[in-house]
């Protein structure tokens, strides 16, 4: 009975440590009387970057486009497509765009909406001896033809893991965290039924 009953406590241990075992949490919005089924291609803008880090938008806006497409979300206009009209139209990356603008850019596009993203907060954290990424993102859903805001999702992602540090491990880099919290986030788009 001692051998079961410490397996038993090993095991209620390590269960309740991988519930702590990576601070990640997001929170969303969906507009209720919007049925996204009408949106099949989007836009992905530049994202406004609020961190120090230079290139942390450019960096998330790419893994972005690469998670919706990958998980058949939307169809995206391709990147540099639309960094051409917004430069033609003389919008400078990153900025707020009024609700004219949003217009004339979805019928220069073909979008029924935009995906527009911030980069809220990017930092490496330290808990004792250990160094690992935090990072905040937040994405919005702006319909093209009245900017009415459709859906959004704000997260926090952070390499931080109880098991990691119990076990000696290394932490998730930038890059993991930030695939984890787009992946997060995204989850909280509705599927269109197939």
């Amino acid at each position: 009975m001692g051998t079961r009953h410490l397996q038993l406590t090993i095991f209620c241990a390590l269960f309740l440590l991988c519930g702590c075992a990576s601070k990640n949490a997001a929170h969303s919005f969906l507009r209720e009387e919007v049925d996204l089924g009408y949106v099949q291609r989007i836009a992905v803008l530049p994202f406004e970057n609020n961190t120090k880090e230079e290139y942390a938008a450019e960096r998330t806006r790419d893994l972005t486009i690469t998670q919706v497409l990958s998980q058949k979300i939307f169809d995206v206009v391709d990147k540099g497509q639309t960094d051409s009209v917004l430069h033609e139209e003389a919008i400078d990356p990153g900025k707020p765009i009024d609700n004219l603008t949003l217009k004339r850019l979805g019928q220069r596009l073909n979008v029924q909406a935009f995906l527009m993203g911030s980069i809220d907060h990017i930092d490496a954290s330290r808990v004792g001896g250990a160094s690992f990424p935090e990072i905040s993102l937040t994405f919005r859903l702006i319909d093209s033809k009245n900017a009415l805001l459709l859906w959004q999702a704000s997260g926090h992602g952070s390499g931080y893991s109880t098991l990691d540090r119990l076990f000696g491990l290394n932490p998730k880099d930038t890059f993991q965290v930030t695939m984890d919290l787009i992946d997060n986030l995204l989850a909280s788009v509705p599927r269109a039924a197939k």
